[in-house]
């Protein structure tokens, strides 16, 4: 295994950076709130293909792999570009991985080309209500799993009232009509399916809380630096130096995590989902950590609108709760990974 990142990929990774330090600035994201979404920054990144940037070249896309996308997640994490980025890539990669037909060829051809905004629901319909779809408020088209049934959902009717929540991300709730809807696979395939795009949507999340943390300890590390206190720096007392180094080294953990999980989806290795997971839980609790202590760090200038590392400590704490429970998803890491019945 070999983690390294070729030329190409670099090369990807410094230009993403510059273009989500220059695109999403904290006067972007916080002009985003409360819903968490700014077009005109989404049509940059569509322009640059972002959103089908790993749908295979035959079906219009950049035929790139999964550890170039998180790439991108972990550049849009740090920026905490107000783009659903994520979602959309994992619902193109759905509607692109199924056979087409006359009634989704065209929706395939828009979302790919970023005409139509696809996002996926990552828990089952009940009642007829898929509930807090990410980017729901803002998507075109949702791919849900209802019963035994992957469909493709046009949203119709104008934007969804966005759910409020602590990360300023723009989910709702979403009604599954059946006009329009087209059905992507039925049984067993389907509940696969949609498995799979949930196991990539938690990577790539995984990735984007490594941006997070990364971005958070540099807010710390800054501060400290020039806080005083009993007229010396705060950076120099021992308490501070100890949670910075361990918070380092929990990044780092996380970082390798995360493109390892990447590097399994790309290899097509059996346990991919269990490392997505591993991933997504462990970095969820690294940003967590990482941007809580960067925040006490500044006191209660921390707490204040007019400090960045509040942007960060609010979403690393919601952005992985879209994926429910987290204790629900620790119970079962143990059966997959060492039970040889599980897939």
């Amino acid at each position: 295994m070999d983690l390294d990142f070729s030329d190409e990929q670099e090369a990807l990774r410094v230009t993403l950076r510059e273009f989500f330090e220059k695109e999403s600035p904290p006067e972007v994201v916080r002009a985003a709130e409360p819903l968490g979404f700014d077009a005109a920054l989404w049509r940059k990144a569509v322009e640059m293909g972002l959103g089908a940037i790993a749908v295979p070249e035959d079906r219009g896309g950049g035929g790139a792999g999964w550890v170039e996308l998180a790439i991108a997640a972990e550049c849009l994490g740090r920026s905490l570009a107000p783009v659903p980025l994520i979602e959309a890539a994992v619902a193109n990669l759905v509607l692109a991985s199924v056979p087409g037909g006359a009634d989704l060829d065209p929706l395939v051809s828009r979302a790919v080309g970023g005409e139509a905004l696809a996002t996926l629901a990552l828990h089952p319909v009940t009642g007829d209500v898929a509930r807090l779809v990410p980017a729901g408020a803002v998507a075109d088209l949702v791919v849900v799993l209802r019963g035994d049934e992957l469909l493709a959902v046009p949203v119709t009717g104008g934007p969804a009232e966005p759910v409020p929540n602590l990360g300023a991300m723009p989910i709702a709730d979403r009604r599954v009509d059946e006009a329009g809807a087209v059905v992507l696979a039925k049984g067993p395939e389907a509940t696969a399916v949609h498995d799979r795009a949930v196991h990539h949507w938690r990577m790539l999340t995984g990735a984007a809380l490594v941006g997070i943390a990364s971005r958070a300890l540099e807010l710390g590390i800054a501060y400290v630096l020039e806080r005083r206190a009993f007229g010396v720096l705060i950076g120099g007392f021992q308490t501070i130096q100890h949670r910075l180094a361990d918070s380092t080294t929990a990044l780092e953990g996380a970082r390798l995590l995360a493109y390892k999980a990447a590097w399994a989806l790309d290899e097509g290795l059996p346990k991919a989902a269990e490392l997505a997971a591993m991933s997504l839980l462990f970095a969820s609790e690294t940003a967590f950590k990482t941007a809580s202590d960067s925040l006490h760090f500044h006191g209660g200038y921390g707490y204040t609108l007019e400090y960045d590392v509040q942007l960060y400590f609010r979403r690393a704490k919601a952005w992985p709760l879209l994926a429910g429970d987290p204790r629900a998803v620790y119970a079962q890491l143990p059966r997959r990974l060492f039970d040889p019945t599980e897939g």
